[in-house]
């Protein structure tokens, strides 16, 4: 895979937006982490949690990409468009519609969104113990940290989840993923893990419906 940008390029990108905006990614991951507790003591809102996973889509989509990543990489304006999408979804499909509904339950589905989101908490860290430093390095509040706390709290749904919302992070995991396989960022190996459990969900009980109809 062959990348527009070096590797300095990129991680200097994460230095200039980790300097001016360090306080936003504290705020997330302390707003994400106090949501996540609440949910797992089944107090957790999910009209506030749909905002919250907009929020994080859409600072992303609009910050992250378009104002920062954008100089070394034009085809992050596309990202950005898909970012934004997304967040528009989860404020339509759940905030509007009111569709989503997140429930934490010892289910395997939900164990398993769980150790997602502790995982995009922990990314931070994960980071740092692969072998970078900030401010040259991601942290929170961009957008793989995003797709895997999205995974999460998804595979946290009530089913049936609308098949849009799984789009764009499945279409990250795969961009996401195989740029980490370049850039040596091993915490983001976990994008295929994810887009493929988000995939699995959406497909087992389309297929499970479709033989019980057969």
């Amino acid at each position: 895979m062959h990348l527009p940008f070096t590797d300095t390029q990129f991680l200097e990108v994460f230095s200039g937006y980790n300097a001016m905006f360090w306080w936003v990614a504290i705020l997330l991951w302390l707003a994400t982490s106090f949501l996540l507790v609440q949910l797992i003591r089944h107090h957790g809102n999910s009209v506030t949690l749909t905002v919250l996973a907009a929020v994080h889509w859409l600072w992303s989509g609009i910050v992250y990409h378009a104002v920062f990543f954008t100089p070394i990489n034009p085809a992050a304006w596309g990202f950005a468009l898909l970012f934004v999408a997304e967040g528009l979804a989860f404020l339509w499909f759940g905030a509007v519609q009111r569709q989503l509904t997140f429930r934490f339950e010892m289910s395997p589905r939900a164990v398993v969104g769980l150790i997602f989101l502790i995982y995009s908490l922990s990314y931070p860290a994960l980071v740092v113990w692969s072998g970078f430093r900030f401010p040259l390095a991601p942290g929170f509040a961009v957008p793989c940290p995003t797709t895997i706390f999205t995974v999460g709290l998804l595979l946290m749904a009530v089913r049936p989840v609308p098949g849009w919302l799984i789009v764009v992070p499945v279409i990250w995991s795969v961009i996401g993923g195989s740029a980490a396989l370049v850039l040596g960022m091993t915490p983001d190996l976990a994008l295929f893990v994810g887009g493929l459990s988000l995939l699995v969900d959406w497909a087992l009980p389309r297929a499970f419906r479709l033989a019980t109809a057969l």
